[in-house]
């Protein structure tokens, strides 16, 4: 079992950063490949960002260039740092942990709002 607890989220202006945490316990995040997923009123759950355990990394087309995800597995946490935001990003953001290679283990977090508004 692998317990995820993101922070960071909050109000934002729009051109502003915001960097999510996810810290997890239970289990090494060695194991998994690790991702952000956001949902918005009325949409479904979308990906945001992934790294892998060898740390390959892929994104949402809305979010590349603006958006990294980085992992510390001595910290046991993974990262979101979110720049340039715009409205159009505000949601829920959600923290994943998918065990490698076959994904038989999904893992998610509470969630944490991100709102962009000024």
């Amino acid at each position: 079992q692998v317990q995820l607890v993101e922070s960071g989220g909050g109000l934002v202006q729009p051109g502003g950063s915001l960097r999510l945490s996810c810290a997890a316990s239970g289990s090494s995040i060695g194991f998994y490949t690790m991702g952000w997923y956001r949902q918005a009123p009325g949409n479904q759950r979308e990906l945001v960002a992934q790294i892998t355990r060898s740390r390959r990394t892929n994104y949402a087309d809305s979010v590349k260039g603006r958006f990294i995800v980085s992992r510390d597995n001595a910290k046991n946490t993974v990262y979101l740092q979110m720049n340039s935001l715009k409205p159009e990003d505000t949601a829920v953001y959600y923290c994943n942990a998918l065990s490698e290679p076959f994904g038989t283990n999904n893992y998610w977090g509470q969630g944490t709002q991100v709102t962009v508004s000024s």
